[in-house]
Order: structure tokens, then sequence, then C-alpha cells
């Protein structure tokens, strides 16, 4: 059986969501981050002591994206492009969430919620917001034609870029400027799988 290690309120989210909209048998692994993760007997699995991490047989998957690929690929359950030219945007668009919308999404997460509130910058959580104003403009303009990224039926590469910006809702981040985008995530994250996800074993 698939092994999913990680918990729900961690970027394990993205992929139990996957492993929820695939169908597949799975077992999620309750793994901490904050100390479980630095563990010899998790480090053997991820020595880089993040979570998620995947098991499938005798594949050891870590880093998300990497991982939602793979699923996508193997299981289907839809989210899988047929084209490769879609495939490849699917590729394409899960990058781009981990290098332009998750590193200010985190920058504001630390500065409004994670970290103690007399280390918190203000203006650091506000630049955050302000460099996410051109991404987000990015994804508006490439959803004006069609309701999901790759055309008119959700896959992993809406999955990917949405998992990523739901960090959007603990920090606060005003997204009615944005009107496509708004309508795209929350059809996104209004999926009964996400809710299941949310629902794994923590």
């Amino acid at each position: 059986m698939i092994k999913l290690y990680g918990v729900p309120m961690s970027r394990a989210l993205r992929s139990l969501w996957a492993l929820e909209e695939i169908g597949v048998e799975y077992e999620n692994v309750a793994v901490n981050f904050l100390d479980e993760a630095k563990k010899p007997q998790y480090l053997a699995i991820n020595p880089n002591g993040r979570i998620p991490a995947l098991v499938d047989g005798d594949l050891i998957l870590f880093e998300s994206m990497a991982i939602n690929l793979y699923l996508a690929k193997k299981y289907d359950g839809g989210l899988q492009p047929k084209a490769l030219e879609d495939e490849a945007r699917a590729v394409q668009w899960s990058f781009w969430g981990m290098t332009e919308i998750e590193p200010h999404l985190l920058k504001m997460l630390l500065n409004r919620v994670l970290l103690p509130e007399d280390q918190r910058d203000a203006s650091e959580a506000d630049a955050g917001a302000e460099a996410l104003q051109a991404p987000l403009r990015v994804l508006d303009a490439a959803l004006a034609d069609r309701p999901y990224l790759l055309g008119d039926s959700f896959t992993i590469a809406d999955l990917n870029v949405a998992s990523v910006l739901s960090w959007a809702i603990l920090v606060g981040l005003d997204l009615s400027g944005f009107v496509r985008v708004k309508a795209w995530f929350d059809s996104c994250l209004g999926r009964p799988a996400v809710a299941r996800a949310r629902g794994s074993s923590s």
C-alpha cells in the first residue's frame, strides 16, 4: 500500500489531496515537521528532514510537486493531462507555483501567523502581498478563456497551483481584485477531495 508521510497542516496536504482525487488506497503516516521529521527513522526515508514523503513499493519520493506529478501519471484518476503538450504545461504550472507564489506566501505566513508576535515584521508580510500581485495577474490572464489552467477539466496543474495558493486563506490575502483567480480557486478548494484530505489522520 502507498504510504504518505506528513500531516494535513503542512505541504503534505497537496499530496493527500492528490491521493484523495485519484481514489487509490493509501496510508497517511503522521509525521510532524517540527520534530518527528528530524528523527533517524524518518531521515532514512527523506534525508532532508521535511514532509511529505511518499513510499510506493520500492519507490521513495520527496518534494510535494514530484510526488503529485508521479501520482497523476501513474494512477491518473482524471488528473493526468492526455496530451504531451498539456503534460508539459502541468509541469510548468507546478514549478511556477513553487517559484512565483510560494515564497511570497511563506513570507506572509511567517510574519502573520507562524512567528511569535514579537518577532513578526508587518512590512515583510506586506511586501509579500505586494510581490504576489504580478503572479496573480499572470494566473488571472491564464484563466481568461478557460475555467481551468489546461482547459475545461480540473487536472494536476490546477491541484498543484491551488494547493500552494491555499495558504492565502491563512494569511488573509485578498483575491477579490482577481475575479477569475477567485472563481477558479473557490472551485478547486470546494472539491470533496480537499475536505477528505484535510480530515486525514494527523
